[in-house]
């Protein structure tokens, strides 16, 4: 078992791994990004990827706290959805107002179950669940953004 602070570190060294080993990696545009603080450009729609003890996830998280306009972000990704599968090849999972940790998002993600962030010898099974993902993700925002215009503040 690790202490609160022994657990953060490993998480710290997992993400300045993670990040160091996608630096060369450019966008679907070319340009340099921050991979593991990817920025949509829309306010409480993010990209998130996370690692615990159980599981690593990445998904499209519509955070915002007006569930109209959340579910209106929603809609527009599910009318794409053809596309968003299209390009990444597998299935996502797609849920509208669902409560995580105590807030109510919307999000479109995948989970690879059975690893833990607090064991290293899980790194390489969890570098190449998400690096693959966040890249198709790259791609689709690259050429989806565009769809999503109309609700930008």
């Amino acid at each position: 078992m690790f202490t609160r602070e022994e657990a953060g570190q490993l998480k710290r060294e997992f993400w300045t791994t993670f990040g160091q080993y996608m630096r060369p990696v450019p966008s679907a545009e070319g340009t340099k990004v921050n991979w593991v603080n990817y920025k949509t450009g829309y306010r409480d729609m993010y990209f998130r990827m996370d690692a615990d003890k159980h599981r690593a996830y990445i998904g499209v998280v519509f955070h915002q706290k007006d569930l109209d306009l959340q579910q209106l972000f929603f809609e527009q990704m599910e009318e794409l959805r053809p596309a968003f599968h299209n390009l990444l090849e597998e299935e996502w999972t797609w849920r509208l107002h669902d409560v995580v940790d105590a807030a109510t998002v919307s999000h479109v993600y995948r989970e690879l179950p059975g690893v833990s962030v607090f064991n290293r010898a899980d790194w390489p099974e969890i570098i190449a669940f998400l690096k693959p993902r966040i890249i198709a993700l790259d791609e689709f925002w690259s050429l989806a953004e565009a769809h999503f215009e109309l609700l930008k503040d």
